[in-house]
């Protein structure tokens, strides 16, 4: 009989589903000396936020199938070592929507009301009901950022409050905002206009901070907003001044910077801002959902069954995963690629497998290139499983073209991007089986390996523009790995890539732009 380790608190109905396939074993105490020194006894195992399974974890753990989160991040799980080793990991990405939409709710309703601050009042043996005056939600302006599964449910049960819906997600349709009641704008329009403004992102380095003290000086002065998505997002320290200043109306947060919330002058706010501790994910029901959702991917792992959701590579043999692994991670790369340069909303991507991978179970593939292009955006919450049910939520029309004729190598993988602000594509092949590189982009010809950090321009082919992008990057302290120009007449428009050490620093992307002869600049952070 299988066995399975679960190594954090798990609620009773998960231990039930996997007592019916394995012998489950219980055991919430272990070092991380000791989880290393018990794993390879495991086929399984199931874990929440508190154990870390690191590189050392899985080596040890040569006969585990499956790694199952009862939650939705897996940042404590080393998923590519897992990946590399075969084994399935999976969490719960929808197991908390309702629990996180309702607090979402909930804190809008009680800042609205001053629930917390009365509630005070009272037990202190207080009766000030003129100090609690609050404000209706009817007919108010809600903005949501972000679409998701998590922000459409907050839409639906605002709107059926009656309230008017604005939302900003560069990754959703028209339509499908239009289907939740939601009329689609910029950020800083929904910044402008909303009453009320709710958080349901993740954190990246394009939304940190995103909230900042310039965004909250173009909001109303009655303005209230709410974060139960990621700590980080806003800016605390903007917040408690424009709170402190009365610039804003007022804020209910329930997840922060740092966890758990140390010194704040948010603390000292009290009437203007709700704190709750992480509860987002916090009910009865949500902690049963996650534990019965991961329990029975385990079990359906365990007795064969691909699972449903799956962050890395789920339901291929083992022989086919080692065929197409390469392929994969290049249609991953490309996809990733192709968002960046694309930016704004996608609204169609065309995928072309081209030599000897037009043949054959392109699938996995074509699930592959969505990953990468979803995977800039919602970072986490997109996997091999979900990719597709979260490019169809997003409007995005998918294309898959097959030439097994062009040969110009065994197997090259062409997308082309589609959306709000243009279309760009990109090319690229593995050379020698398995090392990347990128031979086209926006049908220039170049030949360079992706690498983490990247800069793309599109520019006359004339004397000095190179130097002089050396040059600026120089005074920026920014050093270049490598670069190489692309062309197809000569004095005609020419594409330059360089791989860079590190990331841009701010503002220097403008500066770009200002060089004479740059028609275009991207950054790329792979």
């Amino acid at each position: 009989m299988p066995k399975v380790l679960v190594s954090d608190p798990i609620d009773q109905a998960g231990l039930d589903i996997l007592s019916q396939v394995a012998q489950v074993d219980v055991n919430t105490s272990l070092s991380p000396e000791e989880l290393v020194a018990a794993i390879g006894d495991y086929d399984a195992l199931m874990i929440r936020s508190g154990t870390r399974v690191t590189k050392a974890v899985i080596e040890a753990g040569q006969n585990l199938k499956i790694i199952g989160r009862a939650g939705v991040g897996v940042d404590n799980v080393d998923v590519p070592e897992a990946t590399r080793r075969g084994i399935v990991v999976v969490n719960s990405p929808e197991g908390n929507t309702i629990a996180a939409a309702e607090h979402a709710l909930a804190m809008m309703m009680a800042m609205s009301r001053y629930i917390p601050s009365a509630d005070r009042s009272v037990k202190s043996g207080e009766w000030k009901r003129k100090d609690f005056t609050g404000v209706e939600i009817y007919k108010k302006t809600l903005g949501v950022v972000g679409l998701g599964k998590i922000g459409s449910h907050v839409a639906t049960v605002a709107r059926a409050m009656g309230m008017k819906l604005l939302a900003y997600d560069p990754f959703i349709s028209a339509e499908r905002a239009e289907q939740l009641g939601c009329r689609l704008v910029e950020l800083d329009l929904l910044f402008r206009e909303a009453d009320y403004i709710t958080l349901h992102l993740p954190k990246t380095p394009e939304t940190t901070h995103l909230v900042d003290e310039k965004a909250l000086a173009t909001m109303k002065p009655t303005v209230r907003i709410i974060n139960c998505a990621r700590g980080g997002i806003i800016d605390e320290v903007a917040l408690a001044k424009a709170l402190r200043e009365g610039t804003i109306g007022g804020a209910a947060l329930d997840v922060y910077e740092s966890e758990p919330l140390g010194e704040s002058e948010l603390r000292e706010l009290d009437k203007a801002v709700i704190l709750t501790p992480h509860l987002g994910a916090s009910t009865e029901e949500a902690q049963v959902n996650v534990a019965i959702d991961v329990a029975e991917q385990i079990r359906d792992v365990l007795l064969g069954l691909p699972a449903r959701s799956a962050v890395n590579i789920p339901g291929l043999r083992p022989e086919v995963m080692q065929k197409l692994r390469p392929y994969l991670q290049l249609a991953e790369t490309l996809g990733n690629l192709v968002g960046q340069l694309a930016g704004g909303r996608v609204e169609e991507l065309t995928v072309r497998l081209q030599g000897d991978i037009a043949g054959g179970d392109t699938q996995p593939i074509m699930v592959a290139a969505l990953k990468g292009l979803l995977s800039h955006a919602l970072q986490e919450r997109v996997n091999y499983v979900n990719a597709s049910i979260e490019a169809k939520e997003r409007g995005i029309h998918v294309i898959e073209t097959r030439d097994a004729d062009i040969r110009d190598y065994t197997g090259s993988l062409n997308l082309s991007a589609k959306g709000s602000l243009g279309e760009h594509s990109v090319t690229g092949v593995l050379l020698g089986g398995s090392e990347i590189r990128v031979t086209d982009i926006d049908e220039f010809p170049i030949n360079v390996p992706p690498t983490q950090h990247m800069l793309f321009t599109l520019h006359r082919d004339m004397p000095g523009i190179i130097g002089k992008i050396g040059s600026l990057l120089g005074s920026f302290n920014v050093n270049i790995a490598s670069m190489q120009v692309g062309r197809k007449i000569v004095r005609g428009d020419a594409v330059m890539a360089l791989s860079l050490d590190d990331p841009l620093p701010e503002g220097i992307l403008e500066e770009i732009l200002k060089v004479p002869g740059i028609r275009d600049a991207y950054t790329v952070n792979l």
